[in-house]
C-alpha cells in the first residue's frame, strides 16, 4: 500500500492579509509559516520519504524545502498540485469576493462552480487533476512507498473529498489549515484516511513497519472490524 502525506503550505503574506492568492507568483511565507515548516520539518525527519513532489508555487517549495533538509532527495514539482485556477478572482480580497454571486455557488455547489476569466477553471477539474497526480505518483513510487505531496488547501481538500468517497459538493465540509498534515494509505481496492488537518503530534505511526513474513493478499484492503487497536509501535 501506498502513502500519500499531503502538506497544506505554511502560512503566506496572502492569506495573513485576506486575499486569495491562487497563481499569483512571488507569494511568500510569512514569518509564521516560516516557523510552521520548521516545525513540521523536525516532525517528519524521521519518516522515510520515497518522494517529496510539490506544486510550483513558491509557497508550497518554500514548505517542500522545509522537509527536505537534511534529506537526500530531489524536490519535484507537478503543475497537476498547483492551486485552483481561480481566474478573475485572483489577488482579490475574500472580504470583496464573499459579495460575488459565484460565492454561493463555490460554498453550496462547488462541483458546477467554474471561476470566471480566461485562466478559471471548474472546482471539478481542479479535483480530477490532482487526484490523477497523486494516482500516478503512487503507481511510480511504488506499493511500499511513503511520499510527500506539498499543495494547496483547496486542492488538498479535495484529494480528501475523494479518498473519502465524498461528492465534490461536500469538501467544504473539510478544514486544512496552513502547515496542517493530511495522510492517505492508497491500497488495491480502497484508500483509508489516516490523518486530517493534523498540525501536532507524533509521526512514528507514518514510520512503516518491518515486514514480518507474507501477509494474506487482502489484509492491507481491509478494514478493520470493530476499529482495531490503533498503531503499533
Amino acid at each position: 500500500m501506498t502513502t500519500v502525506l499531503l502538506l497544506r503550505h505554511g502560512r503566506t503574506t496572502a492569506n495573513a492579509g485576506g486575499v486569495l492568492a491562487g497563481w499569483t507568483p512571488g507569494v511568500q511565507l510569512d514569518e509564521t509559516g516560516e516557523a510552521q515548516v520548521r516545525a513540521v520539518g523536525e516532525r517528519l525527519a524521521p519518516v522515510p520519504l520515497a518522494a517529496v513532489v510539490s506544486s510550483p508555487l513558491e509557497r508550497c517549495r518554500q514548505t517542500a524545502d522545509a522537509v527536505l533538509a537534511g534529506r537526500q532527495l530531489d524536490l519535484q514539482t507537478d503543475d497537476r498540485l498547483g492551486e485552483a485556477r481561480y481566474g478573475d478572482w485572483t489577488g482579490r480580497p475574500l472580504k470583496e469576493l464573499v459579495k460575488e454571486p459565484m460565492w454561493k455557488v463555490v460554498q453550496q455547489h462547488p462541483s458546477a462552480a467554474v471561476f470566471p476569466g480566461p485562466e478559471g477553471e471548474g472546482l471539478a477539474q481542479t479535483q480530477a487533476r490532482a487526484v490523477a497526480a497523486v494516482r500516478a505518483w503512487n503507481a511510480t513510487l511504488g506499493p511500499d512507498a511513503v511520499w510527500l505531496a506539498v499543495s494547496h488547501g483547496d486542492v488538498i481538500k479535495a484529494l480528501l473529498a475523494d479518498a473519502l468517497g465524498l461528492h465534490l459538493d461536500q469538501f467544504q465540509r473539510i478544514v486544512v489549515d496552513p502547515a496542517s498534515l493530511s495522510v492517505i494509505t492508497y491500497t488495491e481496492t480502497r484508500p483509508f484516511v489516516v490523518r486530517m488537518n493534523d498540525t501536532g503530534g507524533d509521526v512514528a505511526a507514518l514510520v512503516p513497519p518491518k515486514k514480518k513474513g507474507r501477509r494474506r493478499r487482502t489484509a492491507d484492503s481491509d478494514a478493520v472490524v470493530g476499529g482495531g487497536a490503533g498503531a503499533q509501535a
